[in-house]
């Protein structure tokens, strides 16, 4: 590999989220919670989804390809962050950080992409209804999510392959808990411009397309809901929708102001981090099924039977 004949460290130190013992025993405590509910939380949509045969709709589809991003996305840093907070040394390889700055551009770069694509699914539901069988047929739903898990990987790629070409000769530690492309640039003796035009343009180019896509899809969903006359009918159509909106937001905001903004080292972009990476995937199967009743009626029936194994 390109960065075995460049770099003189072998890993870096992470300074984390505190240097005090007992804010790190209760920080523990707390990520390790929101990490097992998000899986739970995650593991239970997919299961739900594909259990019950009513919730086979192109919405769900990219709902339970959603969950397993939520999975990914978080177990690519807090296991490392849990690891570190209960050990004197808080090392990871240069390897290790690579390899972790690598998925979390791919997972939060296709996250970012299937979001758009939930977007457009609900605006030909809404839009266009008596054609959604036939613009979301089954082969439209798969083209569309690997395209989104192409683009999230070819721009991940990117990146990392010219971060891979940087010297890393200063014993400096990352001010952060995980190897984020932003905190990584500063630790470097070499010229980094490029990277971070590269980084900044294709984040850009990725965030701004996909919202793009978003705002348009939600300006032509409200359009169309206030056209209806029933207000039963827009009650049920805003519900539809305002799940996805919530996760657009959570997710948008804080990784906007992580990957775009200029890099500050400051508490700020650790809270920022600390949202899209830890908070978006533990809240997320919570907004959708506490605000979907279809879930909620799939997840009666499943516990339903489970209980009546268990007699």
């Amino acid at each position: 590999m390109a960065w075995e004949n460049h770099t003189t460290i072998t890993e870096f130190i992470l300074l984390g989220l505190s240097a005090d013992p007992k804010v790190q025993v209760l920080f523990f405590v707390l990520f390790l919670g929101i990490y097992l509910q998000t899986l739970m939380g995650n593991l239970l949509m997919l299961l739900v989804t594909s259990v019950d045969f009513r919730l086979h709709t192109p919405m769900y589809f990219f709902l339970s390809h959603l969950s397993f991003l939520d999975i990914c996305f978080s177990s690519t840093t807090v296991p490392k962050l849990l690891e570190n907070l209960l050990s004197q040394r808080k090392t990871i390889s240069m390897a290790g950080c690579l390899i972790q700055a690598f998925f979390l551009f791919y997972t939060g770069g296709t996250e970012a992409c299937l979001l758009a694509v939930m977007a457009y699914d609900r605006y030909v539901a809404i839009c266009h209804p008596l054609l959604y069988g036939q613009m979301m047929n089954n082969i439209v739903c798969k083209r569309l999510l690997w395209g989104s898990w192409s683009i999230g990987f070819l721009d991940a790629l990117l990146n990392i392959l010219l971060t891979m070409n940087l010297d890393f000769c200063e014993d400096r530690p990352i001010p952060h808990y995980s190897c984020e492309l932003p905190s990584l640039f500063p630790l470097s003796c070499s010229e980094v411009s490029i990277n971070v035009t590269v980084l900044l343009c294709s984040s850009l180019l990725h965030g701004l397309a996909s919202c793009i896509l978003i705002i348009f899809s939600y300006t032509f969903i409200v359009s169309t809901i206030l056209s209806i006359s029933s207000s039963t009918g827009r009650s049920k159509a805003f519900s539809t929708c305002s799940s996805h909106i919530a996760t657009v937001l959570l997710f948008y905001c804080s990784s906007f102001l992580r990957y775009v903004v200029p890099n500050s080292d400051s508490l700020l972009d650790l809270i920022y981090s600390v949202q899209y990476n830890v908070i978006t995937p533990l809240v997320n199967p919570l907004i959708y099924s506490l605000k979907n009743n279809e879930v909620k009626v799939a997840l009666r029936g499943i516990m339903r039977k489970y209980f009546q194994c268990l007699r």
